[in-house]
Formats: C-alpha cells, structure tokens, sequence
C-alpha cells in the first residue's frame, strides 16, 4: 500500500490543508501591524496651491506613522507638487483636489515644491 494519498480521496484533502496551512500562519505572523489595522484613521495634513505658493509653508508630522497629505489647487494654472528624495510627485490642474499617501517617515526635514514655481511654492514637512 502507498503512503500517498489518491487526488480526490477526504486523506488526500486533509493533506493538502497540512501543507498549506503552516506558511499561511507564519506568513501571518511575520505581517505588519498596518495590514491587521488598515481600517484605522491616518493622520492628514491639507496644503493649497495658489499663485505659485503653497500654504502652508511648514507641517509636524509623527515619525514611523503613515500619512495622507491632500492638495487643493485654487489657481487656473496647474501645479507639480514634487520630492525629489521620496520620488513622489503629483500633477493638478486648476482648480483639482487630490492626494498623496506617505509610509512612516524617519524624523529629518523633506523638502516639497511645485515644480512648475520652485522658487516660490515650497513645503518642508518636519518629521519628529
């Protein structure tokens, strides 16, 4: 008699959940925090573009945590909100709204700025 079970057999079924089920829990085990609290409110930070300025000038965020920064472009032209360090960067035309989502940052400066103003429209988000 073989020690393998047939394909269709309930002794075959059993040992394909023996063998799928021990990755599944360490693949759980070792998952991020985030994943099992995705649901839970980030922290967000609204900035405004308007004539080439982006207000305001400077944001406090927590260090390690997970943020949203939304954009709102109140001029007719468009603007780039850009940083070059997170590659990150983001096009509005006028008059749109929209958004970025930034993983846990360590605690430093990072400079944004539109790239279409960059003398004038610039953000440092200070992370502590």
């Amino acid at each position: 008699m073989s020690a393998r079970a047939k394909p269709g057999s309930r002794s075959w079924r059993v040992q394909g959940v023996a063998l799928v089920a021990p990755p599944l829990l360490v693949l759980a085990a070792f998952s991020p925090a985030e994943v099992a609290h995705a649901d839970e409110a980030m922290p967000v930070f609204s900035i405004k573009a308007l004539g080439g300025i982006l207000e305001p000038a400077i944001i406090e965020v927590p260090a390690g945590i997970r943020f949203k920064i939304e954009i709102e472009n109140e001029g007719s032209d468009p603007v780039e909100f850009e940083n070059i360090e997170l590659h990150l960067e983001k096009v509005l035309a006028g008059g749109a709204k929209s958004y970025v989502v930034i993983n846990g940052l360590n605690p430093g400066t990072y400079t944004f700025f539109d790239d279409f103003h960059p003398n004038t429209g610039k953000v440092q988000v200070v992370v502590k």
